[in-house]
């Protein structure tokens, strides 16, 4: 999992890993959640993979866009 940068510096995200269709993210709680193309739809996800890898943005994206949206929780 790659480290979250956090150039905000107010992030609940710590952590994410990106695949083809999907963006696993580990949040400061330690709870990681997988959202897919399926569970939270292709657009999202792949705007989700620019915030993650900028390093800003992704929680509060989360947080208004796709928050019930993930495949599951894994941790």
């Amino acid at each position: 999992m790659e480290r979250y940068a956090n150039r905000g510096g107010d992030s609940g995200v710590i952590g994410y890993e990106i695949g083809d269709d999907f963006i696993r993210v580990r949040f400061s709680d330690g709870s990681i959640y997988l959202y897919t193309h399926s569970s939270a739809g292709a657009n999202n996800i792949e705007h989700m993979k620019k915030l993650a890898r900028n390093g800003q943005g992704l929680n509060a994206f989360i947080n208004r866009n796709v928050r019930r949206a993930y495949a599951r929780k894994e941790h």
